[in-house]
């Protein structure tokens, strides 16, 4: 079975490098979809409230074959429950929902376009790490505004910022901040929700290595110190996924995947904006 590497969070704590997705996966099919993703080796699930899924997450966490500390669970607050009162409230429910008494990780899902509540809302998330119900917190989608405001304002940094990271969008500012301030870099998305599969670059490496070319981009979150969660409810694509562990892209490879990087290439919502 796959080892995967850890990343040793800010806090202390260590995170899987490599973790396994949940999103639109439906609450029906998140049982065995867990299920599976565990048995091949994954011990990293990232869910969210807003998935609608975190029951049959723990249903799988539950049954799983392998004990709860070996297991690292992330889940995530909500843009409509933020502020301080109302996080600690969905968080209660979300722990409710999983089954579980602590989770490994716990993020702000948006910072949420003119909104501060996100000041509040990390404040909760303070509170909970110190009791001890979060591991360890951090946030999701945030900028370098959002970022220097809640260390600023509480003296807290954040053990991760988990922000779509891709090939064709790398975030080199953020991940430089990140950098600096010794806070993870989670990429969701990583594989552009599928629209770099086909690229030409990718699919060459892909002929060079002898490998996929989902495996040739996860292999190349791994190389730049990143943590990826992919997704997939096909198992012989979940091992697929985890497979990137028995090779390396060379120093040519490297600066070819740098040169996909955009300005335009994101996917998903842009923070400065969605809300």
């Amino acid at each position: 079975m796959t080892t995967v590497p850890t990343i040793r969070l800010n806090d202390g704590n260590a995170m899987p490098q490599l973790g396994f997705g949940v999103w639109r996966v439906t609450n029906e099919q998140a049982e065995s979809v867990v299920a599976e993703a565990v048995r091949a080796g994954y011990r990293s699930i990232d869910t969210a409230s807003i998935y609608g899924n975190e029951e049959g997450v723990g249903h799988a966490i539950r049954a799983a074959s392998v004990s709860r500390e070996e297991l690292f669970i992330t889940t995530k607050v909500w843009n409509d429950r933020q502020g301080y009162d109302s996080t600690l409230r969905a968080f209660d429910e979300s722990l409710s929902r999983l089954g579980l008494d602590f989770v490994d990780l716990y993020l702000i899902h948006w910072p949420v376009a003119g909104s501060e509540a996100y000041r509040d809302t990390w404040r909760a998330l303070v509170r909970l790490r110190q009791e001890g119900r979060a591991r360890s917190i951090g946030v999701s989608n945030f900028m370098v505004e959002h970022l220097q405001r809640v260390i600023d304002e509480t003296g807290v940094t954040p053990a991760v910022n988990q922000i779509e990271l891709h090939p064709r969008f790398q975030q080199k500012e953020l991940r430089a901040f990140h950098a600096r301030h010794g806070i993870a870099t989670e990429s969701w998305g990583p594989l552009g929700q599928g629209t770099l599969l086909d690229d030409q670059e990718i699919t060459a490496l892909a002929r060079k290595h002898g490998r996929t070319p989902a495996q040739i981009i996860l292999r190349w979150h791994m190389d730049c110190g990143l943590i990826a969660i992919p997704k997939s409810v096909t198992p012989s694509r979940i091992r697929e996924n985890l497979d990137v562990f028995g090779f390396r892209l060379d120093a040519d490879d490297m600066r070819v995947i740098e040169g996909l990087d955009r300005a335009s290439g994101r996917v998903g919502p842009d923070p400065a904006v969605f809300g």
